[in-house]
């Protein structure tokens, strides 16, 4: 495995992040808890999760497996750099409470408090923020993470789907009270869909966070999706699903497919190592159900592509350009 410092703090994380939203609505706990066994044997450090994991009845569920994992000792906490997220509501799916969702002091205190409980952990290394809050100040926001830190509860805060001006006005105001402030940004990033090198990524880059993209394979659209649908393997679904209804869409999902075909490589583990030769990236999530899918991302940490296969994609999946050139002259 290899790893690479998160931003611009001292924290060494694996080039491959392990998403965990899969673990309690589509894996059970024991494969869960042999998934982690297995991304930790083969050094993949870094661990993602959120409060709201589980969906549904099951908010939090997701966390409570991390949690018994951990329990089992071993190591398995120290050797790990957890990541979790606040923002959504926990309070079931009745009537929204007040204060039970959002980045209000009040549910900051009490989300994280929960999460350590699920988590079975003293702390969390990293605490990000799911979503902006455009009701709460950075403010308020900013003191009530001293607080945690203070505490010893969480060591850094990250940000997950940020625009680029609310990296820039997170980071500013902390700066201007001598504050850590962002140290990540979680966003949507992959061949498919590359707005996030307009503005996100070179705000991340300017500020020192480190980029980790999700949906790396863009809900399976990258994953060899029309090869499995005619062997009859799996029916494209979600996201992958949604977008083959568009012709130009299907057209650059085939070339892809025949493009690396033509080089003996497999789909997922060729976009998950695109990723890995952009600048600023930390490292992708990935979230596999199985031990299968698991073993095919690790291989793409070890997958080299040749600038033949990187330019081929380039020109399936031409990027935005630089803002402001990408909208303007």
């Amino acid at each position: 495995m290899e790893y690479t410092q998160l931003g611009r703090t001292g924290l060494k994380v694996s080039r491959l992040v392990l998403g965990t939203m899969n673990f309690g609505p589509q894996t059970d706990e024991a494969a869960s808890h042999g998934i982690m066994d297995a991304a930790l044997d083969a050094g993949l450090n870094f661990f993602d999760t959120a409060n709201v994991y589980g969906w549904g009845e099951n908010k939090g569920r997701t966390e409570e497996i991390i949690g018994t994992w951990f329990a089992k000792g071993g190591e398995r906490r120290d050797k790990t750099v957890l990541a979790t997220k606040v923002f959504g509501n926990m309070g079931g799916d009745g009537p929204v409470w007040p204060n039970h969702d959002h980045l209000s002091a009040v549910n900051i205190r009490r989300a994280v408090d929960a999460s350590l409980k699920r988590l079975q952990t003293d702390y969390i290394d990293i605490y990000q923020f799911h979503h902006i809050d455009r009701r709460t100040p950075f403010e308020e926001i900013w003191q009530a993470i001293d607080v945690l830190i203070q505490q010893g509860k969480i060591l850094y805060a990250g940000s997950s789907n940020f625009p680029g001006y609310k990296i820039a006005q997170a980071n500013e105001l902390a700066a201007r009270h001598g504050r850590v402030g962002l140290v990540s940004e979680q966003c949507l990033y992959n061949l498919a869909e590359r707005r996030a090198e307009m503005e996100v990524i070179p705000a991340a880059q300017d500020y020192g966070l480190g980029v980790i993209p999700w949906s790396p394979l863009h809900g399976g659209l990258l994953g060899g999706v029309l090869k499995k649908e005619s062997e009859g393997k799996r029916r494209s679904q979600g996201r992958s699903a949604s977008a083959l209804e568009n012709t130009k869409v299907r057209d650059q999902v085939q070339r892809y497919e025949d493009l690396l075909d033509k080089h003996g490589i497999e789909p997922g583990e060729a976009a998950l190592a695109w990723l890995l030769t952009r600048p600023g990236i930390t490292g992708p999530i990935v979230g596999p159900r199985t031990q299968e899918q698991l073993d095919s991302a690790l291989r793409a940490v070890e997958l080299e592509l040749s600038e033949e296969v990187v330019s081929g994609l380039d020109e399936i999946f031409p990027g935005p350009g630089p803002s402001p050139e990408a909208f303007a002259w």
